[in-house]
């Protein structure tokens, strides 16, 4: 059945139309991923009306391209520039641009590259054999065991951090304040916003991304000018991996394609939340953990493996069940409706040439993604040839343009700027900036999973612990919260025994 009707899936995507639009797409993805602040939300949102009118399962195919390219090329600015060009390439820059600034920036896209594929060609594998299976599990994840998944993710906040773990917690601290702020939702009473009117929706990912990561690197560049260390970033470096190189992909990308991909399945994770535990789960598992944030494949291989793995993901409940599993593929079921597509449990009935449609066009896409940005990557790289104060000055304009490209407010320009001061100080400090990013982006998500879980049952914190999967992932946050603690202990009672030894011995 499957295989009948990705056959026809293929027919629609091998077709002359169907192959162009595929191309429109990804290539059209993959620059607005590049551009930081654009992303895919809004290209999609824009396409809406350009589509109208057109055969559904074109329109909808060149969509997905838009989608799946935007987070494939995303990785680009984050590696090159330290700037996130999407959500979901934050965790990539943690290791890419180390990469770039010791002169490997050409190797550093090309492992993206080839991660991206490999999580991308694998979710779409496991789209097509597991989608309606892993719909019922989406169904079956309430608030108790959304509140349960993101207490996970919070967990790792002790391994963002190569120094004080203190310093990280106080990091994450301030992190869920700033996610406070705004209206909230269930009682429409504001939350530090002192009055202005402008903090009354709550300030964007974006803003606080570019600022603590980009804007942040501009100020560390210009105090520091005069440091010739630096000078080394202009390098682009060999573009070829070798069999060790390959050997370190390997693990992480194959785990992290099906951690991913389950991820981006669940209805509101995303591939933002789905790059950050891939870079997590790597370094908790890698022997070499003190690697991380410091240019390591891994950490690299990871985030850019799960954050494709989970775009596709994120269309398991919104064919299966219409329910939309991103923020993308929530204007996706708009530009469904539009079209006269209702996705769900019938959509595969009555209309098979669109879900087999757009799973088929995704194995064309991804293929076209690395054929087109492989040979591409010494041209992208030479940005890096242009001179430091040409470089700054268009970082500094791109992040402007994408911050006030999304709400046309100048004050998220004055938010953006006091946040790229910030992320300086925190710098300076030895404050780490990703428990700050993680913590903002679970924080809404698990302040509102907690109260929908205490509305439903009456207020009994019982909930929490009735159902297995709950107590399940509350008991893995457990063990992963202690176990670095215990390890550190180790190796520091090690560290202690060799020095003891070699004074001993002297």
């Amino acid at each position: 059945m499957a295989l009948d009707g990705l056959l026809e899936g293929f027919q629609v995507a091998f077709s002359l139309q169907g192959i162009l639009f595929v191309l429109i797409g990804v290539v059209t993805g993959t620059l607005i991923g590049m551009m930081p602040g654009l992303g895919p939300i809004s290209a999609i949102a824009i396409m809406i009306p350009v589509t109208y009118g057109m055969n559904p399962s074109t329109a909808l195919v060149m969509m997905a391209g838009v989608y799946y390219g935007a987070v494939f090329g995303g990785s680009t600015s984050s590696i090159l520039l330290n700037a996130p060009g999407i959500s979901g390439t934050v965790a990539t820059s943690f290791d890419g641009y180390p990469m770039a600034q010791r002169g490997e920036a050409g190797k550093a896209l090309a492992i993206a590259a080839i991660s991206s594929f490999t999580g991308g060609t694998i979710s779409v594998i496991l789209l097509m054999l597991f989608a309606p299976a892993l719909a019922q599990v989406a169904v079956s994840f309430g608030p108790p065991q959304y509140f349960a998944l993101m207490f996970l993710g919070l967990t790792a906040i002790a391994s963002l951090s190569d120094g004080s773990t203190i310093k990280a917690l106080i990091s994450a601290t301030i992190g869920f304040i700033v996610a406070t702020i705004g209206i909230d939702a269930q009682t429409g009473t504001n939350r530090f916003t002192f009055g202005n009117p402008n903090l009354m929706e709550g300030i964007d990912f974006l803003v606080i991304a570019l600022g603590l990561f980009a804007l942040a690197e501009v100020c560390f560049l210009i105090l520091n000018r005069k440091d010739r260390s630096l000078s080394k970033q202009s390098d682009i470096g060999n573009l070829r991996l070798n069999k060790q190189d390959f050997k370190e992909m390997k693990g992480p990308m194959s785990r992290q394609s099906f951690l991913g991909f389950l991820l981006g399945v669940l209805p509101g994770a995303g591939a933002t939340i789905a790059s950050f535990i891939g870079y997590i789960t790597e370094k908790r598992l890698s022997k070499k953990s003190d690697e991380f944030g410091k240019g390591s494949i891994k950490g690299l291989a990871a985030p850019e493996t799960a954050n494709n793995a989970a775009t596709s993901g994120a269309f398991v409940p919104l064919l299966s069940l219409g329910i939309p599993g991103s923020g993308t593929t929530a204007v996706m079921l708009g530009a469904f409706l539009v079209l006269g597509i209702q996705p769900g449990p019938l959509l595969v009935q009555d209309h098979p040439d669109v879900f087999w449609g757009i799973i088929a066009s995704m194995y064309i896409g991804n293929v076209f993604l690395l054929i087109l940005n492989l040979p591409l990557i010494p041209y992208i790289a030479k940005i890096l040839k242009i001179s430091r104060p040409l470089l700054i000055s268009l970082v500094i304009t791109f992040s402007l343009i994408g911050v006030y490209s999304i709400s046309f407010s100048t004050f998220d320009l004055y938010l953006l700027l006091a946040f790229g001061l910030v992320g300086y100080l925190m710098r300076l400090f030895s404050f780490p900036a990703a428990p700050f990013i993680l913590a903002f982006i679970l924080g809404g998500m698990m302040e509102q999973a907690f109260r929908q879980a205490l509305t439903a049952s009456g207020g009994s914190m019982m909930v929490f612990v009735k159902d297995p999967i709950s107590i399940s992932l509350f008991v893995v946050s457990l063990l992963s919260f202690i176990v670095p603690f215990i390890r550190k202990g180790k190796k520091e009672e090690h560290v202690v025994d060799e020095e003891e030894q070699q004074y001993r011995a002297n």
